[in-house]
């Protein structure tokens, strides 16, 4: 079911990150509000290269202000960069406190979709419609389907162009964006 591509970001090596690296998934997911999904998918592989590695221990750990400097030197990360650095700072504690620094943990461990939901909503930055979505994110393009995955999901889980869940190519991109656009014009939400 699940093809293993992520195609978000415009940029090949910052969309293979996203796949190969669980944290780097879980931190584009957090930046993506308020801003395009390029933009914040894009965000794990510009930080990278600024911190020159991308791991949960060393991002808990660092000082308030380094992780404020590296997301706000231009281009900055995102449109708030400041309460974006914390929020990421925020999610990395969590994950080195609960999860050992392991992002992935997260979900290889949840034994159903229920208890994978309820581990992301725990997590900061997380809520519930956020958590959906990477769900649908992780079964539709990673191949994570623990039992029950779709059900917690829905809608995001459904065959609808309706989130970054359902982004493969540069063509799923703009159908998505299509719909997005045809809901606002509605005045209806992605989860409609």
């Amino acid at each position: 079911m699940a093809n293993k591509k992520i195609a978000i970001t415009g940029i090949p090596a910052a969309d293979r990150l996203l796949v190969s690296s669980p944290l780097a998934l879980f931190i584009g997911m957090l930046l993506d509000q308020q801003i395009p999904m390029e933009w914040a998918f894009r965000g794990p592989y510009v930080l990278r290269d600024r911190l020159g590695g991308l791991n949960a221990k060393d991002i808990a750990e660092m000082s308030p202000s380094a992780i404020e400097k590296a997301f706000s030197t231009k281009p900055a990360l995102h449109r708030f960069p400041g309460s974006m650095a914390k929020r990421t700072q925020a999610l990395c504690q969590a994950l080195v406190e609960d999860y050992s620094g392991r992002a992935a943990t997260v979900w290889t461990t949840a034994r159903t979709g229920e208890e994978l939901l309820a581990r992301l909503e725990a997590l900061p930055g997380f809520g519930t419609e956020k958590a959906k979505i990477f769900i649908a994110l992780l079964g539709k393009r990673l191949g994570v389907a623990p039992p029950g995955w779709k059900a917690v999901a829905k809608p995001f889980s459904d065959s609808e162009m309706r989130s970054v869940a359902d982004i493969y190519s540069p063509e799923t991109l703009e159908a998505v964006r299509a719909w997005k656009k045809a809901q606002k014009a509605r005045g209806k939400s992605k989860a409609e």
